[in-house]
């Protein structure tokens, strides 16, 4: 009678704690919130700041290389300096950086005050994590996994719908400046419901300093070249070629350093765990899938549909409403079903929504591709709420940090490396299927002959003459011919994200059953 007792008052959350975990995957979401809002006004942000569309692109590519090396550094400062002032910290300079953003004059301080945004705003993905492991017992963590899965999949959702309404109906400058309301409110939280800790400022004096440079040096050049290798044709640009050169050294480097350093700033054996480590490599996969996914189609419904930001916001928001639903199923089914048998079942879900992407046409739409997405977003939990639980079972309490920087910036890296490999893949595949349709369409092939005939019937009728007509007619059959290819190649581009989940089942099968606490 007593151990039930003690294991119940053990596994007791005050109302107080569930809302410091709020706090902090409330964090979360405004950092990832924060790419996507403003990738859907940069159109309007390089034009107010004269930038060219390549100088633009820096503006993203900023914030996401800072963001990418503070994750995994977050854990070893939270350490030095406590969680509390920490996390405290880095919200006050998050939000003035992002006021700053607000009011740039010229692109050259846009970017520094991106850059600056990314850097304290990276830190709160990895802090959210380490606060649901830190303040939940472990019977609880599922529960906090699944409020943190809500953060990375609903933010993407909402952040082009909510830009694109802002910056049409208010200016640019308002998706910097509504960040500050839930960026507030999370400070008040966070700053009542965390406990002080005490800095361990010994910590720096011994510093991994050598591993923390190689890692921020091979982290910070390996973004930017998947962020700008496409845009410069990768290889054939002597930037990229001695970038990647340069990334590849240092991440080596820093990888040898910290197998061999006797207290590094981030435990890379970890990995070497086989659910940890497996759980990672199906984290590359989501990555690919979810930032991939998201990348894609708004790419489509803009090129080929001619939506606007606020219109495809408001196709992409049907990935994110059902995981409302679907994420405390997915909790309930967890205290019954093998973890592992979910996360399959939420991978293939995720890949089957994906290959119903592959045979799009140009009168695929928003009523076509609902369906899809409604697929989509009921798959989500069922592979962000296991694969989090999986991943962190058994992980030690001094360990936390360390596992909460891998597991997220994998996922960060699968997703950088996801949208660059689709951005040349999309090149690559409308290339090739331009190639054969052109092939096809020859003034030798009756079909050919027969419609340049009605469309130059067509552009006579509107008042042109036998010459302009039938330059005319020769144009929008070769605007069919890229459209079309186009969108074969889109379709091809959803078949290679599917296909990353299929592949991703395999290292489910190698997992090992966790051993977890049921609430």
């Amino acid at each position: 009678m007593s151990t039930t007792t003690n294991t119940k008052d053990a596994d007791y959350v005050s109302p107080s704690t569930w809302l410091t975990v709020f706090g902090g995957v409330l964090g979360a979401f405004i950092a990832v919130l924060n790419i996507h809002i403003t990738n859907a006004s940069l159109k309007d942000i390089q034009g107010a700041l004269s930038a060219t569309l390549e100088e633009g692109s820096f503006i993203s590519t900023a914030y996401l290389t800072t963001e990418i090396i503070v994750i995994p550094i977050t854990g070893w400062i939270a350490s030095v300096f406590g969680l509390r002032r920490y996390i405290l910290w880095n919200i006050v300079l998050f939000m003035t950086a992002t006021l700053c953003c607000a009011i740039a004059w010229n692109l050259e301080s846009m970017l520094v005050f991106r850059a600056l945004a990314g850097l304290f705003g990276g830190a709160l993905i990895p802090l959210s994590f380490t606060i649901i492991l830190n303040l939940l017992p472990t019977s609880k963590q599922a529960i906090g996994m699944g409020l943190f899965a809500l953060t990375a999949t609903q933010a993407p959702t909402i952040g082009p719908t909510l830009g694109g309404y802002l910056s049409e109906n208010f200016g640019w400058q308002m998706i910097f400046y509504l960040q500050i309301i839930p960026t507030s409110i999370m400070f008040i939280i966070l700053w009542r419901g965390l406990a002080a800790s005490k800095p361990q400022l010994n910590l720096l004096k011994n510093g991994d300093w050598f591993g923390i440079l190689a890692m921020a040096l091979g982290l910070g050049a390996a973004q930017i070249m998947l962020e700008e290798g496409n845009r410069k044709d990768w290889f054939e640009s002597d930037f990229i070629a001695y970038g990647s050169i340069f990334a590849v050294f240092a991440l080596a480097s820093f990888v040898f350093i910290e197998l061999r350093q006797k207290t590094p700033f981030i435990n890379l054996r970890l990995i070497a765990r086989r659910n940890f480590g497996l759980a990672n490599g199906v984290n590359l996969f989501l990555g690919l899938g979810l930032y991939g996914s998201v990348f894609v189609m708004p790419l489509y419904l803009a090129q080929i549909q001619g939506y606007n930001a606020m219109q495809i916001g408001q196709v992409m928001m049907w990935v994110g409403l059902p995981q409302l639903i679907v994420v405390p199923i997915a909790l309930s089914l967890m205290k019954v079903v093998d973890l592992r048998l979910l996360l399959a079942i939420g991978a293939s879900i995720f890949g089957l929504s994906c290959l119903l992407n592959i045979h799009m046409t140009a009168d695929y739409g928003h009523d076509h591709i609902l369906l899809p997405h409604v697929i989509r977003g009921i798959g989500m939990p069922f592979i962000m709420v296991p694969l989090s639980v999986i991943a962190t079972a058994g992980i030690e309490q001094e360990q936390v940090g360390s596992a909460s920087g891998l597991f997220n910036v994998t996922r960060n890296l699968g997703g950088s490396i996801g949208i660059a490999m689709l951005s040349t893949f999309l090149s690559v595949r409308q290339q090739f299927h331009s190639n054969h349709i052109l092939e096809a369409v020859s003034l030798y092939v009756p079909a050919t002959v027969e419609r340049l005939q009605k469309l130059e019937a067509y552009f006579t009728s509107l008042g042109a003459d036998s010459v302009l007509a039938h330059e005319q007619a020769l144009r929008a059959i070769a605007g069919i011919a890229r459209r079309e290819s186009t969108i074969l190649a889109f379709n091809d581009a959803f078949y290679v994200i599917g296909a990353g989940f299929i592949i991703s089942l395999v290292f489910i099968a190698f997992m090992e059953k966790p051993q977890i606490e049921q609430p």
